[in-house]
């Protein structure tokens, strides 16, 4: 295999988890370092466990993160069909079965549910693990392969239900070569006879994926390291074939902070659920592509075209990576703050209308909080208080730093007021101006001044913009309506 090609697979079952998405985007990144194709195909074969709808959700995620296709469903390129159902019904994985069977690399298995039950090794702590922690082992015992030609085409006559298993060797051993965790051996009975084709026709995903990728000219195939004591099976199949194997890519686990799996209950585990936490997608990319990897020059902001040029395979680690919210967040924050500001207002605005109904200047909200961000979720709670003055505490005049209290706050805003009341500029210049002015006067420091009145007209402990910047966006009559409010409060606790 000269030109590189890699593939996306993903199965259609709901929201696309980090893992799978780290795993398209190491292919996206693989193909196009390499001038390479980057592929679409959609493993539906599993025909129980599909989602509605989870289909358009693999397309808007992959035009979401611009891991944009080269060959896929609706881009054929000669190796069609990509989706593996539409596949299944031409008959190319049975055919594909069948000629294993006349190798003796396969064979018919009638075995019932109960028979095999009776087989099953459950693996992990079932007190303590979490559900899907949890596994049923069946270990084949090669049954049906001795039963004769005769008696297969009697039970395949009857229509006894059937499945088509591969038939690994139970001396010597398989090794396979994968690019991060190098030769791994395996004893050859320590291999499962796997499922080829289920009872209901379609191919085992395991199966599709080897004749797929094949048939597709695959040179890299990019999965999670769960699927390494798998691989020795996709080996024998290969070498059945006399095909030759792409390179492996094995990538280490993705785990929480508390160094266990990253569960779909997480809250946190899926695109879409990054997305309505607040993250951008270019920031969601630009993380995920570091969970296991990092470049030479240890640079942690990097572009789409950064990836492609510094990404190498080689240099995966083998550790576990660990999905660090809070670098997330502040890696979210840098790319809110150099965002250019319509394309930031446009992501912004959905969450500001969901705070502000009162008519305000709503793009000079925005502007007040860009740099202050972390997630677009965080808009809510920093500007809440222009929609709303909320009902505070007035021991927040009390401010040691600052140097005040509240006889003296009250004492500022009383004498502040009047010179508010006969302003008819309230731009902020002209709002400092006044602020200023009075400090210079009174001989005060910046703080005595500029903290009540700040308190005052938000309300809040900390706000996104001092008090002339929030009285310019509230205008002259809420800003004088929260300022006597403030005078009020403070006049009833201290007499």
């Amino acid at each position: 295999m000269s030109k590189v090609r890699t593939r996306f697979a993903p199965s259609p079952t709901g929201r696309m988890h980090v893992g799978n998405l780290r795993t398209a985007l190491y292919e996206y990144l693989i193909a196009k370092h390499e001038d390479g194709t980057f592929i679409l195909r959609i493993e539906d074969t599993d025909q129980e466990r599909l989602v509605e709808g989870a289909v358009d959700i693999i397309y808007r995620t992959i035009k979401g993160t611009g891991l944009i296709h080269d060959e896929g469903p609706d881009k054929d390129a000669g190796f069609g069909p990509y989706v593996q159902s539409e596949r299944h019904a031409s008959g190319i994985y049975l055919g594909y079965a069948k000629q294993l069977i006349e190798k003796g690399a396969a064979y018919y298995c009638f075995c019932t549910k109960e028979r095999l039950a009776s087989l099953k090794t459950v693996v992990g702590d079932t007190e303590h693990e979490e559900e899907d922690e949890v596994k049923e082992i069946i270990h084949y015992d090669k049954h049906c392969l001795h039963l004769t030609k005769a008696e297969i085409e009697a039970k395949l006559a009857e229509g006894i239900p059937y499945v088509i298993r591969q038939n690994n060797p139970t001396e010597g051993s398989t090794t396979f070569h994968d690019a991060i965790f190098g030769d791994i051996t395996v004893d050859n009975d320590e291999l499962d006879d796997m499922i080829l084709i289920k009872s209901d026709g379609y191919p085992t995903y395991n199966f599709a994926n080897v004749i797929d990728d094949h048939l597709m000219e695959i040179s890299h195939v990019i999965r999670g390291n769960e699927y390494l004591s798998s691989t020795p099976k996709y080996t024998r199949v290969y070498q059945d074939f006399g095909w030759e194997e792409p390179i492996y890519v094995h990538l280490p686990l993705i785990t929480n902070e508390e160094h266990k799996k990253l569960s779909k209950r997480s809250g946190h585990s899926s695109y879409e659920d990054l997305l309505e936490q607040g993250f951008v997608s270019e920031a969601i990319i630009n993380f995920v592509a570091l969970l296991g990897w990092s470049p030479s020059n240890n640079n942690e902001i990097m572009t789409m075209e950064e990836l492609i040029r510094d990404f190498d395979y080689t240099h995966v680690n083998k550790a576990p990576a660990v999905f660090d919210m809070v670098k997330l967040r502040w890696m979210n924050g840098e790319y809110l703050k150099n965002m250019e500001f319509e394309t930031y207002y446009k992501l912004a605005l959905p969450y500001i209308k969901q705070t502000i109904k009162k008519d305000l200047d709503l793009r000079k909200i925005a502007a007040l909080v860009k740099t202050r961000l972390e997630t677009l979720v965080d808009i809510k709670d920093m500007i809440d208080f222009f929609d709303e003055l909320p009902d505070y505490d007035i021991l927040m005049y009390t401010h040691k730093k600052m140097k005040t209290d509240s006889e003296g706050c009250l004492q500022v805003l009383k004498e502040l007021l009047p010179r508010f009341e006969e302003l008819n500029d309230y731009s902020e210049a002209a709002i400092e101006g006044v602020i200023m002015t009075y400090i210079a006067e009174k001989g005060i420091k910046n703080g005595q001044g500029l903290w009540p009145v700040r308190t005052a007209v938000s309300g809040k402990q900390s706000t996104p913009g001092g008090a002339y910047e929030i009285m310019n966006i509230l205008g002259k009559d809420e800003s004088l309506r929260r300022i006597k409010t403030a005078i009020e409060k403070l006049s009833l606790s201290i007499q």
